[in-house]
């Protein structure tokens, strides 16, 4: 018989009312009767209805990794709770009485086989036109360039007249400007004139200094962005066929990576064993959209990897949002986007298994024993004009406490050699440094490893860390979700 872990339900839940519901009828004895195949591919339940019909829900795992869910009830989401408590019934190891496969349902497995032989053979036959291809590839890249141009001298003028020249008046043709590079097929270009127009506005209404600082920071990444995106650009022009390759630029520019393109270019780790940090839902303004981001070890190479899902705000109902995971992720193939630090991974299918404190202890093993090299390689990370301004890295600390400097009293990490760090909260997100200050239990604060994102602040010109979890030999404690 089957298992199933409540993050595994939970990953297929539309959303978070489903789930509780499921579990509600489930645990309330909501199935009349359940029924299993032999060969474990198929299972059935009759769960009772709100009215006087009962529904007959079932779920086919003939397609381990495309399970097909079935309910009569009305319901528009899917799976429905209905099938949701069925997943609930398995996990709970609740007899489920061996019988025949239904008639109908091997008539529809015979359906979809043929559907799906008929499209892969069609794939076969249907000739390419690889010439069509390439003009259309080459099409592209010309019309990016053009797009590229124009950014140029809008980054150009504003670096010889100064940020104070994005006034009222000429915001509106730089917001002009910033739809036209959509045309372009430029919308990475475009959230980065997005996000420097808000912080202009922004720093006009209250006249704060961080804003200042932010947009400034936004321009150099533009005009780094436009400089090499422009070299990269033309030398794929030159190649007799502009294929996508694995340079970070391809995503910078707003190209969107396909799964079968990184595993074609070797861009992938077989057996990954991750473990949760932390998680977060960011709303970037600028491209208007949340990203749901998981922050994860690596428990093999110690590697910090970010997971993120991301929810135009357009289409906020019809993207789930991703939630936290406790539990060690098995992965047979984590598939990994170009990047520096904190490559971003995704991956089709996964294991679950409860964690313990030979992953906890693991987890402190790989941090980084000592704050000053750990420091070293976050600088090299973050003058990167292309990489985010964050790193997020696993620092060994023999205590957590306040600390006198130049600057006044301030909460710091301090590694076993007395080297410090400064924990602040990073401006405009979530207040972390509170929650680590409330902590009940001392020994937390001494000889455990904290999770933050390392960066740097201009307002004083120091590299901080915002704190996200400590990992302790009993667990690890999130100060977010």
């Amino acid at each position: 018989m089957r298992s199933f872990k409540e993050e595994q339900i939970g990953a297929l839940a539309p959303g978070a009312n489903a789930l509780a519901n499921a579990r509600k009828i489930s645990s309330g004895g909501g199935f009349i009767s359940r029924l299993r195949s032999e060969d474990d591919t198929f299972y059935m339940g009759i769960c009772k209805g709100s009215g006087k019909s009962d529904y007959v829900v079932s779920a086919d795992f003939v397609d381990e990794e495309n399970p097909v869910f079935r309910c009569n009830c009305p319901s528009r989401q899917f799976p429905c709770k209905h099938s949701l408590a069925l997943l609930f019934e398995i996990a709970a190891g609740k007899e489920f009485t061996v019988g025949d496969i239904p008639e109908d349902i091997r008539k529809k497995r015979e359906k979809k086989e043929a559907r799906e032989a008929k499209k892969a053979s069609a794939a076969e036959e249907k000739p390419k036109n690889p010439r069509a291809g390439k003009a259309a590839r080459t099409k592209k890249i010309q019309k990016q360039l053009e797009g590229l141009e124009l950014l140029r001298q809008a980054v150009s003028g504003l670096l010889n007249t100064g940020l104070s020249s994005m006034g009222s008046i000429s915001l509106k043709s730089y917001r002009e400007l910033a739809k036209q590079l959509g045309d372009y097929y430029l919308p990475g270009p475009q959230a980065g004139l997005n996000r420097l127009i808000l912080e202009v506005e922004a720093f006009q209404k209250d006249q704060d200094q961080s804003h200042y600082h932010r947009a400034v920071e936004v321009l150099k990444k533009l005009h780094g962005l436009e400089k090499k995106a422009d070299v990269y650009l033309r030398e794929k022009l030159k190649k007799e066929d502009p294929e996508v390759d694995g340079d970070v630029l391809y995503e910078e520019l707003g190209g969107i990576w396909k799964l079968e393109q990184l595993n074609a270019l070797g861009l992938k780790k077989e057996n990954a064993r991750l473990l949760q940090l932390s998680f977060q839902v960011i709303f970037d303004a600028a491209k208007k959209e949340y990203a749901d981001t998981g922050w994860w070890a690596d428990l093999d190479s110690g590697e910090i990897f970010c997971t993120c899902n991301y929810r135009p705000v357009r289409a906020l109902k019809y993207i789930k949002q991703e939630d936290s995971c406790f539990d060690l992720v098995r992965i047979p193939c984590l598939l990994c986007y170009p990047g520096g630090m904190n490559r971003r991974v995704r991956w089709e299918n996964a294991g679950y298994e409860t964690t313990g404190p030979e992953h906890w202890n693991r987890l402190k093993e790989l941090a980084w024993q000592e704050i000053r090299p750990a420091v070293k390689e976050a600088k090299n990370e973050l003058k990167n004009t292309l990489s985010e301004d964050f790193c997020g890295m696993l620092l060994a600390f023999s205590r957590i406490g306040n600390a006198e400097t130049e600057k006044g009293s301030c909460m710091v990490a301090e590694d076993r050699t007395g080297c410090r760090i400064e924990l602040r909260n990073r401006p405009g997100e979530e207040d972390t440094l509170t929650a680590l200050t409330c902590l009940a239990e001392p020994e937390l604060l001494r000889n455990q490893a904290l999770f933050g994102r390392v960066y740097y602040d201009p307002s004083d010109r120091s590299i901080c860390m915002s704190p996200l979890s400590i990992v302790s030999d009993r667990g690890i404690v999130r100060f977010l979700f």
